[in-house]
């Protein structure tokens, strides 16, 4: 079997090619560049660390090597997503859409389609069962575990699949890769969007969004409490950043055809509550997956360790996620993962609205 491995210089992605050495295999080592095309001043991705860590594995492991130029399609399908979820006043998830659309996505276009597998260091499981239907699943380190940044991979993609550290804990991955020497084995876990490098996240929404003042009103009273600078620097649930005395303050809902922000005041303000998450574009996993009106679930709207519970409302193919109970930061744009009700098996997920 022909395997592609897509190393980023960390420490979760190092580990998965002497894991593949020791199954057998002799993966083709790939170094993804990415970032802003023709921004070299905002942006360090690919750092020189990274690529020196993953030259330095592919050598001690005698694999073949390449650096795969993704930049273009990064740009048209990660970064001007997340630019245009912004301005419609969504919370778009990037680290999702460069899964799909980059990693099991253009570089298979461009050269994975080589290979009978990708592998990568996502903290999830896939499997085929007795009748070749391809599965993804839960990580055994619940902290770490990624299958919602796994959960819109169209089921060619998932078929492809390996996630060779998936039945690790994130300490016994570490440990592997200081048994192995392995460069990366203290590095810290990355942190933000790659492709913006050292460009604060902000700054970024201000240079393609730009700037438009608006009103900062209380919910409950439709008082006016201050000014913003534009919608879509703020989130559902955001807490921080609002510039209100007072508070605590949260982020409670948006106008944005009026370019209003509503708050609402105190550590657990019950306007952040709600039970009821519309999903659109549902896609389950693999074809045998189907969903039922009734159906008890568990569920994640954000990453996170913990599971949600509740149950589907299916209407005219329009599919609700009813939880047992109330829950706060339920923001449109962000994807609701659906998993079963017991097993750690990940059914499908959809987009909030």
């Amino acid at each position: 079997m022909e395997i592609a491995a897509l190393v980023s210089g960390g420490v979760d992605s190092s580990v998965i090619v002497p894991l593949l050495k020791e199954q057998g295999y002799n993966p083709y080592i790939f170094y993804i560049k990415i970032g802003i095309e023709g921004r070299e001043d905002i942006t360090d991705c690919p750092s020189e660390e990274d690529m020196e860590i993953t030259t330095f594995i592919a050598k001690k492991y005698g694999c073949s090597f390449d650096v795969v130029d993704l930049q273009k399609e990064y740009f048209d399908n990660v970064a001007r997503y997340t630019m245009e979820s912004v301005k419609k006043g969504l919370t778009p998830n990037p680290d999702v859409m460069c899964n799909r659309m980059i990693k099991f996505g253009a570089f298979n276009d461009k050269m994975g389609f080589q290979f009978d597998r990708i592998a990568t260091g996502h903290y999830a499981c896939s499997w085929e069962d007795e009748n070749g239907v391809s599965w993804l699943g839960t990580a055994t380190d619940t902290l770490k575990d990624q299958t919602d940044f796994l959960s819109r991979l169209t089921y060619p993609q998932l078929c492809k699949a390996m996630f060779p550290i998936g039945k690790y804990l994130k300490s016994e991955v570490r440990k592997m890769a200081a048994e192995m020497k392995l460069p990366s084995a203290e590095r810290h876990d990355s942190q933000g969007l790659c492709f913006l490098g050292k460009i604060n996240y902000n700054d970024y929404i201000r240079e393609y969004v730009g700037e438009k003042e608006g009103d900062i009103i209380e919910l409950e009273s439709g008082k006016l409490l201050g000014h913003h600078k534009g919608f879509w620097f703020h989130t559902i649930g955001q807490r921080r950043g609002l510039g209100l005395g007072g508070g605590p303050w949260f982020v409670v809902k948006k106008d944005t055809d009026n370019n209003i922000i509503y708050v609402s005041q105190g550590y657990d303000p019950a306007a952040q509550y709600t039970d009821i998450i519309q999903l659109t574009d549902v896609m389950t996993m693999n074809p045998s997956i189907v969903f039922i009106d009734g159906q008890k679930i568990r569920f994640k709207i954000r990453h996170q360790p913990e599971f949600n519970t509740g149950v589907l409302k299916i209407n005219n193919n329009i599919i609700t996620i009813i939880s047992d109970i109330k829950i706060s930061g339920v923001a449109a744009g962000q994807f609701g993962t659906i998993y079963h009700e017991k097993e750690s098996v990940v059914l499908g997920s959809g987009v909030i609205c």
